[in-house]
């Protein structure tokens, strides 16, 4: 596994160094890491993580469009904050898919560790639905998974994974930085 899981690792560094500039290449270089992912979680049997990156597959693609054709007039898509109300709804998304995903996975499956699980798979299609969206918010999300994620696959021994993930939270901080104050200098520049 670790031949896989290292080159998994290399595109998912990728992928989110690419997120953080808002380079289009974030979103071919995300299709590769989830691929292999999917047979990662399969052997591990991590399988809301696995069902997870199927779902990335369809998602990955759509960004990738959406990045280049989502904006007024079809242009280039430009970032934007959520306001409180619909941050605290998709919140409130998170905690209840979460349980209701975790219940699923511990009744009917053989998952480890489901409910964390279920998290990370749950917080992280709302990070890459924010992030497709070009939402500042999306990192929060992003940081939140980072550090579970980080945890849960140091358990299930997937070294390599949790040690991306520990970059992923950097990173993901980084790209927090940079949108935050991408966002604030063109709100602040004249039309």
């Amino acid at each position: 596994m670790t031949g896989i899981e290292a080159l998994a690792v290399l595109f998912g560094l990728l992928c989110v160094w690419f997120s953080i500039r808002q380079n289009i290449w974030c979103w071919p270089t995300g299709l590769i890491q989830v691929t292999l992912y999917i047979y990662i979680f399969y052997d591990v049997k991590l399988y809301s993580d696995l069902i997870l990156q199927v779902i990335y597959v369809g998602l990955q693609l759509y960004g990738w469009h959406h990045w280049l054709h989502g904006g007024k007039n079809r242009d280039e898509l430009l970032l934007s904050r959520l306001e409180s109300r619909h941050l605290a709804l998709w919140v409130a998304a998170a905690f209840a898919g979460t349980g209701v995903w975790g219940w699923v996975m511990a009744t009917y499956t053989d998952a480890s560790v489901p409910f964390w699980d279920a998290f990370t798979t749950v917080a992280s299609l709302i990070a890459q639905w924010l992030m497709i969206k070009k939402k500042v918010e999306s990192w929060y999300f992003w940081i939140v998974v980072d550090i579970v994620a980080i945890g849960v696959y140091a358990y299930k021994s997937l070294l390599l994974t949790s040690g991306l993930y520990m970059v992923f939270l950097l990173m993901a901080t980084a790209g927090l930085v940079s949108w935050r104050n991408d966002f604030t200098s063109r709100s602040e520049s004249p039309a």
